[in-house]
């Protein structure tokens, strides 16, 4: 009778596991898959410093073993498993770099599995390699490890490798200078002023409110500052944590970069289970919920996703529009004010665990209201800097249509904007706003292509936008 249980190893190693902890307990067997976590003190992996390249990054170093990892056998036998019944067949090259894993390892236990006829050979290739396939008692242990969980991808990093990665490219080691500002916001259109402001409030690496009307660049600010900081960052593609596998690279918001990672016999250079992003930059609004800032567990794919304040580490985190979410300001500070202050934060597991994670980001608070309106003097304190975007100067009014003029591609006919300026500003005692030119002359290039005329902006097309734009303000 063909057996359905994990291997004779993996169980042995489980065992001798639970021994050395004193605290013995009989292996689970099928469909109950309980993932242990057998990294110790005196493992290698759990004792070394993180790896460095040339310049002083971090850089996720190759593994060679499952060992090496921390994860127990049956975490890569059961993502093994997952991975074909969702393929269908696959090689096993193919098979160690669908988990991030070095092929050695791997091949080893589809081997293991081929003796115990989970899997059988369905085709061989040039490269003295198999395909391989699931037999019908291997389906059957593949669907019980997916009624376990049903991720399947890269096989995750531990907690603690996650927290040496965020502490090695902490933004706070990061020091930005001015020429770091000016490459950053090379596309935006801001004063000395501002940028004198500014500078201090990203070199600290902490909370700052952005305040100001709408319409004069708060979010484009916002947006463009993680990249003073320069450089990318390795983040996991998962991490396991207290029996549950958190899913953490997001591509909504995570963007890949790309890097050289040969293989050959021995494996890749770079561990495969970590993604080389630009540090992030994760914007949210008035869509924003309390249970968004805390792990989403899905209790049909047993399933974590990271918190939107883990995913930002080491990048920036916009609250835009503050003041206008679903909860009251004073609640969502009420929710960071730990963290805020200590830089870590108190995660809860499906099982009701709490984990304590990095809080390593660069918090910004984008509003329309004034701050001392939305919380009090307690909570503006932690977040120590407070900056006004003002409205342009009517030099930079006029300079921001120069700028919009190529980029929207109207032209703009001699002494127009003059004409604008007295007609549709002075006359009324209307503020400029750093939005305005760009929103004008879209309405005069949608207008020009519609009719047919040559997109120019002139007395008469300026007049026909501002109607449009200004009519209810």
């Amino acid at each position: 009778m063909i057996s359905k249980r994990p291997t004779i190893e993996s169980l042995r190693r489980v065992l001798l596991e639970e021994e050395d902890k004193n605290k013995p307990e009989t292996p689970p067997a099928l469909p109950q898959v309980q993932y242990s976590r057998t990294t110790t003190a005196s493992d290698p992996q759990h004792d070394a410093e993180p790896s460095m390249d040339a310049d002083g990054r971090f850089i996720p170093p190759p593994i060679q073993s499952i060992r090496e990892t921390g994860l127990s056998e049956t975490l890569i036998e059961s993502l093994i498993f997952k991975h074909l019944l969702a393929l269908g067949c696959d090689t096993g090259r193919g098979v160690a770099a669908a988990l991030g894993m070095p092929p050695k390892p791997i091949i080893e236990m589809l081997t293991t599995f081929k003796a115990q006829q989970a899997v059988f050979y369905k085709d061989s290739t040039a490269t003295g390699d198999f395909e391989y396939s699931l037999s019908e008692s291997g389906r059957d242990r593949a669907k019980a490890y997916m009624g376990e969980c049903s991720y399947i991808g890269k096989a995750p990093v531990t907690l603690t490798n996650y927290i040496e990665s965020v502490n090695a490219q902490t933004i706070t080691r990061e020091k930005p200078k001015n020429e770091d500002l000016k490459r950053a916001f090379s596309d935006l259109l801001i004063n000395d002023t501002m940028f004198d402001r500014l500078g201090p409030a990203i070199n600290s690496g902490r909370g700052l409110f952005l305040y100001g009307f709408p319409g004069n660049g708060k979010t484009s600010i916002a947006e463009r500052i993680t990249a003073c900081f320069g450089g990318a960052v390795w983040v996991p593609w998962a991490v396991f944590c207290g029996g549950e596998i958190i899913t953490f690279f997001d591509p909504e918001n995570h963007k890949i970069v790309d890097f050289d990672n040969p293989t050959g016999l021995d494996g890749a250079s770079i561990d495969g289970r970590w993604m080389k992003i630009e540090r992030p930059t994760i914007v949210v609004g008035g869509e924003l919920t309390m249970n968004s800032l805390d792990l989403q567990h899905n209790p049909m794919t047993k399933i974590t996703e990271s918190s939107l304040q883990l995913k930002s580490n080491t990048g920036t985190l916009v609250i835009d529009d503050f003041g206008r979410q679903r909860m009251s300001p004073i609640e969502l500070l009420n929710r960071w004010i730990v963290p805020l202050e200590k830089r870590y934060d108190f995660l809860t597991l499906a099982n009701g665990k709490k984990i304590k994670v990095p809080f390593d980001q660069l918090i910004i608070f984008s509003t329309n209201l004034e701050p001392k309106d939305l919380v009090d003097e307690a909570f503006l304190r932690r977040i120590p800097y407070k900056i006004n975007v003002v409205d342009p100067t009517e030099d930079e009014f006029r300079k921001l249509f120069e700028i919009m003029s190529p980029i929207v591609g109207v032209g703009i006919e001699p002494g127009a904007v003059d004409v604008l300026i007295e007609k549709h500003y002075k006359a009324v005692d209307r503020p400029f706003r750093c939005c305005q030119p760009r929103d004008l002359l879209l309405q005069i290039q949608n207008r020009c292509s519609y009719s047919g005329q040559d997109v120019i902006a002139n007395e008469e097309t300026f007049d026909f936008a501002a109607d449009n734009y200004f009519a209810v303000m």
